[in-house]
């Protein structure tokens, strides 16, 4: 595992040694956790398969929706962790631990400050929301009934990000590995209890709700054992993460330039793709399945596009998930390098990850097209969801070496502190491009849910196209993160004082 002293200038364990090796080094445990993570949202589609029809198709109808709605404000807030990763392992590269710690102060503070108030806006929007994306009233009262557990989490997410960039900051990967593995493992007997009941137990069964309440729960298990970790003796005295006389407006200010175009950015995402939801949620409308499951009781029809829909992202989001881990690393790694004045070598980490990229999520890929028949079979009990959603699945897990690539070197751009430009291709490629080519594809030209998949595969093609070209360019090397009043001394020492500083970021 990467250590965190350095034991000279220059010398730095965490980007040493061969490309390739420092990337698995510290991907390897943030892919762990981040799919442990994910697990959150993949179990409650594997219990939804187990509940009764309708509510079963009702259930996954609801889940994208719920989770766009939750990363809206969750994630955007989570954007976070793109300034304070960035900042942090600089910080690190430059061996100044005590402005790293004074990154995660301010960044901790505004987390929880903030979560409070996204919250409550989300409780507020929620119902309107959900009245734009979801277009079936069955599944639209599920989807309410989820997210007023899940934003209940809103706080704990955004905390638990800023913790985990801190942590990869500093080439410390796998302690985010360690959170997730308990949160996770939390979560799969809570949702067992809580969706389905237990009588024995006097726990009667909430269905959906209680995939939301055993998720509320357990991030904020996670966020527990993650500030455990920041509180030990190693990392308290050296980095001082929790002196309030490192708390500072300027340094908060640096933090979120750089985190503010994320946050819109993924803003943006997740509205595209809200839209993305509605419009195979319109299919289910002008162009129903038209037949009534036998093991769907009751004479009403399924929500298969949207169920469809959720189930393939559901899927899909395991292996994004994965690529997202690489990215993040390589993040760490292109910042500590510009961080030691080396933009070359950061070159090299990008890169040499987008080979890995390649080869280990085309492999990827291609069992997912190969076996996509038995991986739906497994995640949706119905017949119908599971036909409309065999070609869109076989075709997007073709297409996953070149969202390996978009992710990876998205990623790379955000450790360089190039946020700005990312937001702009983000909301361009989403508003230009997705969106409107779904419907066009979808709904005025009859291709249907494959149409409507084929905007996506156009999507991610472009998204790649364009960050190999911005990655190429070079450009993102002459960014600096500048803090005017350092909390360090010219050595090791830990340094005291206030103030964190702005950030330049040139070249944006």
């Amino acid at each position: 595992m990467a250590q965190i002293a350095l034991s000279a200038p220059g010398s730095n364990a965490v980007t040493s040694g061969p490309p390739h090796r420092a990337i698995l080094r510290l991907a390897l445990p943030t892919v762990a956790a981040m799919l442990t993570q994910s697990i959150v949202n993949e179990v409650d589609i594997v219990f939804f398969a187990h509940l009764p029809c309708p509510e079963s198709s009702n259930a996954h109808a609801a889940l994208l929706p719920s989770l766009i709605v939750l990363w809206l404000f969750g994630g955007s807030l989570s954007a976070i962790s793109v300034g304070t990763q960035a900042f942090t392992a600089r910080r690190f590269a430059e061996n100044r631990p005590g402005d790293a710690g004074a990154v995660l102060a301010n960044a901790l503070f505004f987390s929880i400050v903030a979560g409070v108030v996204f919250s409550a806006i989300g409780y507020l929007t929620m119902p309107y929301i959900l009245s734009v994306i979801i277009k079936v009233p069955d599944a639209r009262q599920a989807a309410l009934d989820y997210l007023g557990w899940r934003l209940l989490g809103v706080t704990s997410m955004a905390a638990t990000f800023a913790l985990k960039a801190f942590f990869d900051g500093i080439g410390k990967t796998h302690i985010h590995l360690v959170s997730a593995l308990a949160m996770n493992g939390l979560n799969i007997v809570l949702c067992l209890l809580l969706i389905f009941g237990n009588a024995s137990l006097g726990i009667p069964k909430y269905g959906i709700a209680g995939a939301g309440m055993a998720g509320f729960i357990s991030t904020y298990v996670g966020l527990a054992i993650m500030l455990a970790y920041a509180l030990l003796p190693a990392y308290r005295r050296r980095y001082r993460p929790f002196a309030t006389s490192k708390l500072s407006a300027p340094l908060v200010w640096s933090i979120l330039r750089l985190s503010i175009p994320s946050a819109v950015a993924t803003v943006a995402i997740m509205t595209g793709f809200a839209l993305f939801y509605a419009i195979a949620s319109k299919l289910d409308q002008v162009a129903p399945a038209g037949v009534v499951s036998p093991l769907c009781p009751g004479g009403r029809a399924e929500p298969v596009y949207g169920a469809a829909t959720t189930v393939i992202v559901g899927i899909l989001k395991l292996t994004f998930t994965a690529c997202l881990a690489f990215g993040t690393s390589t993040a760490t790694l292109v910042a500590q390098s510009l961080g030691e004045k080396d933009g070359d070598k950061a070159a090299r980490f990008g890169w040499t990850s987008v080979r890995l990229g390649l080869a280990i999520f085309g492999v990827v890929g291609l069992l997912e097209a190969i076996f996509a028949r038995q991986i739906l079979a497994f995640a949706s009990s119905s017949e119908l969801v599971q036909a409309a959603a065999l070609r869109p699945l076989q075709v997007m897990g073709i297409c996953t070496p070149l969202v390996a690539v978009g992710m990876i070197l998205t990623q790379a751009l955000f450790g360089a502190g190039n946020t700005l430009f990312v937001m702009v291709v983000e909301l361009i490629l989403h508003f230009t491009c997705l969106v409107p080519l779904a419907w066009l594809l979808g709904i005025t030209l009859g291709f249907g849910l494959m149409g409507i998949w084929g905007a996506g595969v156009a999507y991610v093609v472009l998204l790649a196209a364009t960050m190999v070209w911005k990655f190429r360019s070079g450009d993102w090397k002459k960014i600096r993160l500048d803090a005017h009043k350092p909390l360090d001394g010219p050595a090791l020492g830990e340094g005291g004082g206030g103030g964190g500083g702005g950030a330049s970021a040139q070249g944006l």
